[in-house]
């Protein structure tokens, strides 16, 4: 039988991130959201703290089902109205 003891070194101390660049300051944000669960919310909110941190504007709001690609005309809106597309929730 062999018995591991917890003790041991410390890790390092944790590395903070660095302040985010202001290069996004000015620059529209949309959010297209795949309507499951929440994922408006999270989007939402990510968004909103993204917006805070870097001067971005939140701006375009798309839902589409997440069962399916987005649309074509839902893609062209968003290239035509955003920089930056926040997306991706699952399950």
């Amino acid at each position: 039988m062999r018995i591991y003891t917890p003790a041991g070194e410390i890790g390092p101390e944790p590395v903070h991130l660095a302040p985010s660049p202001s290069v996004l300051a000015g620059r529209r944000i949309g959010i297209l959201d795949n309507t499951k669960p929440n994922a408006g919310v999270l989007l939402g909110r990510m968004a909103e703290q993204l917006a805070e941190r870097t001067g971005a504007i939140v701006s375009t709001v798309v839902t589409k089902n997440a069962a399916l690609a987005a649309p074509d005309d839902v893609m062209s809106r968003l290239r035509e109205e955003v920089e930056l597309v926040l997306t991706g929730s699952a399950d």
